[in-house]
């Protein structure tokens, strides 16, 4: 079963950066999309960005031209570089792909536990 593991979540001030990296545990030979949600306290879970097998990326109105998501291929890792942080961009942080192990069968998302980011004034 493939797992996904958040890191890079931190506290930082408004208008500092950080990057949050997602490390796809088991080889998956067919990927489709990769994505990173948040969810802030009392509110419902948001896509902040995804980017699909051809490179199309997406961006959610509320951060683009701040933040940037990549994928490393080789090592089955995703990011998301994220600059100039605002207050309201404090949230639990998810990755999620949607993967197969095996080119047979559809892509199902699979999440990861989140990270915490918190941005203060």
């Amino acid at each position: 079963q493939v797992q996904l593991v958040e890191s890079g979540g931190d506290s930082v001030q408004a208008g500092g950066s950080l990057k949050l990296s997602c490390a796809v545990s088991l080889y998956t030979p067919k990927t489709c999309a990769m994505a990173w949600y948040r969810q802030a306290p009392e509110k419902e879970r948001e896509l902040v960005s995804s980017i699909g097998n051809n490179g199309v990326t997406f961006y959610t109105d509320s951060v683009k031209g701040r933040f940037t998501i990549s994928r490393d291929y080789l090592k089955n890792t995703l990011f998301l570089r994220m600059d100039n942080l605002k207050t309201e961009d404090t949230a639990v942080y998810y990755c999620a792909a949607n993967a197969a192990t095996t080119p047979s069968l559809p892509c199902r998302w699979t999440w990861g536990q989140g990270t915490q980011v918190t941005v203060s004034s």
